[in-house]
C-alpha cells in the first residue's frame, strides 16, 4: 500500500512534458550558453547556435537593399551577357563648356553613381574622362565602390541611405535581370541560414532594356516568375512572396497606390500585399494622405493585405494609429508606437504584428542606443513581433546577426526565440494551407535541433560561418577572412 501512495506522489509531483512546450530546465543549455558567452569568451559558440537554428521567415525585406555590395559587382558583370555594359564615376573635373541640364544635374557630384551605356554615349568628353566602365575598376576604386552602397563608417547614417545609397545604384537597380538574380542569390543564403519563407518588398516599375526603353510590369514579373522556377531556386527550399512597395512621399503616390493595389489583387498567387516606403517625416508621406483612395480601393478589390512603414521615427506622433485606419495588418518598424499607449492596447487584441528591424534602427540613428529600442517592451507585453532584416546588404548583416543582437542586447530566452520565428510564419501573408504547412515543419525541425543540442552540444554543429561587415565590427565575430583584412 505505501508503495502505491508512493508512485501516486511521484506522478502528481513529476513535470509532465508531451513536446508542446518546454521547461526551464530542457532550456538550461541555452541559458548555460548565453553565460559562457558573457563571461568566459563563448561569443562565437553563442553565434554558431544562431546561425544553425532552424529560423521562420523575413517579413521585412527591400529587395534593392538586400544585395550585399560584392553581389552587385559580380552581377552588374555578368548582365553583359543580357547586352547591360555599366560605367561607373570615378572622379569630378570641372568642365566649363558643359551644361548640365539634364538627369545628371541633381546627382553631378556624387562619386560612384552608375550609368547605363546608352546613358555614358550621351555625355560629351569632358564628363565622359569622370567615368570608368565597372570591369575596368582598380583595386582601391573597386573597394570605393564597394563601400559607398553600404554603411561602412559611423559618421554615414539616414542622409548617406536615403539620400545617396540608391541614387549610386542607379542604373544597375533598373535591371529586371540582374534583380531577379539578386533574388536568387538571397534565396540560396536564406537557405544556408534556415530561414524557410521571405516575403520581399519590390516595385516593378521602371525597369529598362538596354537602349534605356522600358519594360512592362507584367512583363518584368515574367522574368521574376520564371527565375522562381528554375531548379536552383527550387532547390533552396525557401519559400518566396512579394509586397508591391512604392514611395510614399512621391506627387504620384496616390495613383501609385491604386496600380499597386490591382496589380497584387490581379496577381495574387506570388504578389500577397501593398506597402508604402521611404520617410514619414514629410508631409506627403503622411498616412492619413492615402485614407480616402484606400476606402475606394477596398471597395473594389478583395484579399489585398497591408504592411505598411509607420513609426519608423524619433518623433511622437500617430502615424501607426493612422496606419491602422488604412488597414495595416503589419508595421514596418514601429518604433515611436511604444509613445501611444491606447495603439499599443490595440495592437495586443490583433490582429497586428510589428516587424522589428535592429541594426536598421541604430545604423541609421533612429536609435543612440539598442537599450533605448521599444522592442522588449512590445515582445514582453504582449505585441506580436518578428525580426527581420529590412536593407541587409547595406548594413552588411544577416538575419544570424538579428538574432545575435536580440539574444545579446535584450538576453531573449529560448522560449522567446522560437516565439519570434513562430510569429514570422504566423503573422505572413501566406494562404492557411502553406502558412500551416511551414509551421509544422518549423516545430519539427526546432525540436530536432533541441534534441541535437542537448545531445551533442555545440560540438554536433559546423564552423563558425562566414561573417558579415556588421558583426565583426559591432561584436568582433569575424570569419578568418575578415580577421586577415583588419
Amino acid at each position: 500500500m505505501r508503495k502505491v501512495i508512493l508512485i501516486v506522489v511521484m506522478l502528481l509531483v513529476l513535470p509532465l512534458n508531451f513536446g508542446a512546450t518546454t521547461t526551464n530546465d530542457d532550456n538550461n543549455w541555452f541559458e548555460n550558453l548565453k553565460q559562457q558567452a558573457k563571461s568566459n569568451n563563448k561569443i562565437n559558440d553563442l553565434y554558431k547556435v544562431l546561425y544553425y537554428m532552424p529560423k521562420g521567415g523575413d517579413l521585412h525585406n527591400h529587395l534593392s537593399g538586400a544585395g550585399f555590395s560584392n553581389w552587385w559587382y559580380d552581377l552588374a558583370l555578368e548582365a553583359e551577357s543580357k547586352g547591360y555594359i555599366y560605367y561607373t564615376k570615378v572622379q569630378l573635373t570641372y568642365c566649363p563648356d558643359t551644361e548640365v541640364t539634364d538627369s545628371f544635374s541633381k546627382h553631378y557630384n556624387l562619386l560612384f553613381r552608375n550609368i547605363a551605356e546608352y546613358e555614358y554615349k550621351k555625355l560629351d568628353e569632358c564628363v565622359k574622362e569622370q567615368y570608368k566602365q565597372l570591369k575596368d575598376l582598380n583595386p582601391q576604386e573597386k573597394e570605393n565602390w564597394l563601400n559607398s552602397i553600404r554603411l561602412d563608417t559611423t559618421t554615414e547614417g539616414q542622409n548617406e541611405f536615403f539620400d545617396r545609397h540608391w541614387q549610386r545604384l542607379n542604373a544597375i537597380n533598373d535591371n529586371p535581370w540582374l534583380k531577379a538574380e539578386m533574388l536568387y542569390k538571397n534565396m540560396e543564403a536564406f537557405a544556408e541560414e534556415k530561414i524557410t519563407y521571405v516575403e520581399f518588398q519590390v516595385s516593378l516599375e521602371e525597369f529598362e532594356k538596354p537602349d534605356g526603353s522600358f519594360f512592362t510590369e507584367d512583363e518584368t514579373a515574367v522574368i521574376i516568375r520564371n527565375r522562381l522556377l528554375q531548379d536552383d531556386a527550387i532547390e533552396t527550399g525557401v519559400i518566396v512572396r512579394f509586397q508591391m512597395d512604392f514611395l510614399r512621399f512621391l506627387p504620384s503616390a496616390v495613383d501609385l497606390l491604386r496600380s499597386s493595389y490591382k496589380f497584387v489583387h490581379d496577381n495574387n498567387d506570388l504578389w500577397v500585399a501593398v506597402n508604402m516606403v521611404g520617410r514619414e517625416d514629410t508631409a506627403n508621406g503622411q498616412p492619413l494622405r492615402f485614407l480616402k483612395a484606400m476606402q475606394e480601393l477596398k471597395s473594389q478589390y478583395s484579399g489585398v493585405r497591408l504592411s505598411i512603414h509607420a513609426g519608423e521615427s524619433k518623433q511622437k506622433n500617430f502615424n501607426v494609429r493612422d496606419t491602422l485606419l488604412l488597414g495595416a495588418e503589419r508595421i514596418g518598424h514601429g518604433l515611436n508606437l511604444i509613445h501611444d499607449i491606447e495603439t499599443m492596447d490595440r495592437m495586443r487584441q490583433g490582429p497586428y504584428l510589428i516587424e522589428i528591424n535592429l541594426i536598421s534602427n541604430i545604423l541609421l540613428n533612429y536609435i543612440d542606443d539598442f537599450k533605448q529600442h521599444p522592442f522588449p517592451s512590445y515582445l514582453r507585453g504582449g505585441i506580436p513581433v518578428a525580426l527581420s532584416t529590412d536593407d541587409r546588404g547595406m548594413w552588411d548583416s544577416t538575419m544570424t546577426d538579428e538574432f545575435f543582437v536580440a539574444v545579446t542586447e535584450f538576453d531573449l530566452s529560448w522560449d522567446e526565440i522560437k516565439l519570434l520565428s513562430r510569429n514570422s510564419l504566423n503573422y505572413s501573408f501566406l494562404k492557411t494551407d502553406l502558412k500551416n504547412k511551414l509551421l509544422k515543419g518549423y516545430n519539427d525541425k526546432i525540436e530536432q535541433f533541441e534534441l541535437q543540442m542537448k545531445d551533442k552540444g555545440i560540438d554536433g554543429l559546423g564552423e563558425l560561418p562566414e561573417t558579415r561587415g556588421f558583426i565583426c565590427k559591432h561584436y568582433k565575430i569575424c570569419s578568418v577572412d575578415k580577421m586577415l583584412m583588419d
